[in-house]
């Protein structure tokens, strides 16, 4: 497995275009050799795959607003991130947490699944805690993430879905064929950390990860301390020491 940054994690050191840019070449330094977008701070998609080829980083996924994959703006959307060359493209999260905005989330990512597949790209949800369990005001006591994984692929958090009492090596195994990306996270009682430092059982989800057939795993905080850089420093650093 390959190990990718999730930009987020190093938002403290981005305000501009310039500024990702340049963050790029930080994490690209630090031994990351695929990313996860959080924004792209308005730069033309030609800009930013002339600098990811230049760093020799893979676009691995983005996170972006649910809106962007309804109809009218999926076509521009697609082509945006087909330029990266990101074979999957999701959501960093929506509020999904009623059964009428779950409903719509559904028939959107629906669609937009239908019309990315037949471009060889999965659309897909990134969790947080709240999607294990029902939304309010349904009529069933199914989650909301066994929910969204009929219409779209799931991108695994497993900070937060180890906060919900998930056993993520479990779950993993137990959901392989809906699930392209997992987010390997750290955490102490709710607050995220770089990996290594926290609660998480980071062995076993490496392992799962392997078993499942992950080509990438993707580092994030939420959180970084004393800084985006030097936090995500430290995680790579302790999975190429202990994987």
């Amino acid at each position: 497995m390959k190990y990718a940054v999730q930009m987020y994690s190093v938002r403290d050191g981005i305000k501009n275009g310039e500024d990702l840019l340049s963050a790029l070449g930080k994490v690209r330094l630090a031994g990351y050799e695929g990313v996860e977008f959080a924004g792209v701070q308005g730069l033309p998609a030609s800009v930013l795959k002339k600098r990811l080829d230049e760093l020799g980083l893979v676009a691995v996924g983005t996170h972006i607003e649910l809106a962007s994959f309804e109809e009218k703006n999926l076509e521009e959307t697609l082509a945006y991130y087909q330029t990266l060359g990101c074979r999957q493209i999701g959501i960093g999260g929506a509020d999904v947490f009623s059964e009428a905005k779950l409903e719509k989330a559904l028939k959107i990512l629906d669609h937009a699944e239908k019309v990315c597949e037949k471009e060889g790209i999965k659309v897909y949800f990134h969790n947080h805690t709240h999607e294990f369990a029902p939304p309010q005001g349904a009529k069933s006591d199914e989650w909301i993430i066994h929910r969204l994984k009929q219409v779209c692929y799931l991108e695994i958090d497993t900070y937060w879905s180890f906060y919900a009492g998930i056993d993520n090596a479990s779950f993993l195994r137990d959901n392989a064929d809906r699930i392209c990306l997992v987010h390997l996270k750290d955490g102490n009682d709710g607050t995220p950390c770089a990996i290594g430092e926290g609660q998480n059982d980071i062995a076993a989800i490496m392992r799962a990860s392997e078993e499942i057939g992950m080509d990438w795993v993707i580092v994030e905080n939420d959180d970084p301390v004393p800084d985006g850089i030097s936090d995500v420093t430290r995680s790579i650093q302790y999975l190429k020491k202990n994987f």
